[in-house]
This record gives structure tokens, sequence and C-alpha cells, in this order.
């Protein structure tokens, strides 16, 4: 572990311990590098790095503050690190998007409100008016998905699964531009989807969602070729 990284810790101790809770601002940077032993160059860096990592904000002329520490704030990162990844990681994201996506939804069966259900109908609506536009078509469809896991309550979830989102969406929309029959297909699935959250039923949302991930998942597996076209064509979309 390098010294940079020791210091980045020890920061986090005085986080994760309460000493400097959410909002709380960082004593000085001389003063803090004192009591913690550090140098105020290595101090610096770790301030740095926790600002990236968005642990830490600087307020021009006020001083360093420990952010929100939200879910959603923290792991945005994710999205960006996914955008990264290459070969066969498309696969890897949309496995994980099965694993955890039907039981958010059949979790959201139990908890969506009529405020939730009606913003969900919503999106299919506009997914039926664009059968014939791919791009607003899988606009809306992510919207759907997006409606749906924020039913479920549970801000971590949602901040996991939107950040795996990026590239799954890209290749639902590349799927849509070689696929003639996939947008009926994809709005009837939505359908099943909805038709078991208005009625709130946990078992059939979660079984719905399973297939319509799964579609998704299986004409990848048909269409990546060894040579990575797939790939590329989503990574362009």
């Amino acid at each position: 572990m390098s010294l940079t990284d020791k210091a980045i810790d020890r920061i986090r101790d005085l986080i994760q311990s309460g000493e400097l809770p959410p909002g709380a601002k960082l004593p000085p940077e001389q003063q803090l590098a004192a009591e913690l032993g550090l140098s105020r160059n290595l101090m610096r860096e770790a301030v740095k790095a926790l600002v990236v990592a968005r642990v830490l904000e600087i307020r021009r002329g006020d001083g360093t503050y420990v952010t929100s520490l939200e879910p959603e704030l923290l792991l945005s990162s994710i999205g960006s690190a996914v955008e990264l990844l290459h070969g066969d990681t498309l696969l890897e994201l949309t496995e994980v998007r099965l694993l955890f996506e039907p039981v958010a939804t059949g979790l959201a069966a139990t908890r969506i409100s009529p405020e939730e259900l009606a913003e969900v109908e919503r999106h299919l609506d506009a997914m039926r008016a664009a059968r014939d536009d791919v791009e607003r078509l899988n606009k809306h469809d992510a919207a759907f998905h997006r409606a749906v896991i924020a039913a479920t309550g549970n801000a971590t979830l949602a901040a996991l699964l939107e950040g795996i989102s990026s590239r799954t969406v890209r290749a639902r929309v590349w799927r849509g531009l070689v696929d003639d029959n996939v947008a009926a297909r994809t709005v009837d699935e939505h359908e099943a989807i909805y038709q078991a959250l208005a009625a709130g039923d946990a078992p059939l949302a979660q079984a719905a969602a399973l297939l319509h991930v799964s579609t998704t998942e299986r004409w990848l597996r048909e269409h990546l070729e060894p040579s990575g076209a797939v790939s590329n064509h989503v990574r362009n979309a």
C-alpha cells in the first residue's frame, strides 16, 4: 500500500467512525495533517483522491467538506468504469443485470405506489408509440426500468443497476437496428412486467423481468462474434 493510500485510509477512518459525518467540514489542512501524522503533500493527495471518489468536495473559499455519502453519489462512478470495459464484459454486464433486475422487479411489485406505477405506465405508453423509432423506444425502455427499480425504494440497488445500464442500453439499440421483430416483442415483454406490477404480484413480476432480460442475453450470445464485431457496433452506437 502506498503512502497516499494510507493517508486516504486515515481520512476514511475519521468518516467511518463518525468523527467526520456527512456534511462535516474538515479541519484546516495543516491541522488535520498534524493530527493524522501526515505530511501536507500526502494530505493534499489523499484529499484529491477522495474528491474524485465523491467522498469529499472542495467549496472554493470555504473549505473541504464530507459529501452526503448517498449511494447515488458514491456509486455514480460505476458507469464511467463500465464504459472502459472491453471484450466479453458486455455479456458479463448482461449476466449481472439478469441476476439483479428480476429480483428487484419482484420487490418493486410489493412496494410500488400508484404514482410510481403511473410513471412506469407513461413510459410503456411511449414505447408503444415509438415502435418504429429504435432510439426513442430504447430511451423509454431504459426509463421504464429506471422507474421500476426506483419503486423498490432501495437507492443502493438503483445506483448499481444504473451504473451497468449504459452499455446494455446501447446493446439493445444495436439489436433493434438489426432485428426487425424486436420492437413488438420488447413492448409485449414490458407490458407483462407492467401488468404484474399493477397486480402487485411479486413472483409474476420477477418471472416477467427474468424472461425479458434473458431474451436480450440470449440474443447477444447468439450474435456476439469471435472478432468482437457486436461489441464494436455497440461501443460506437
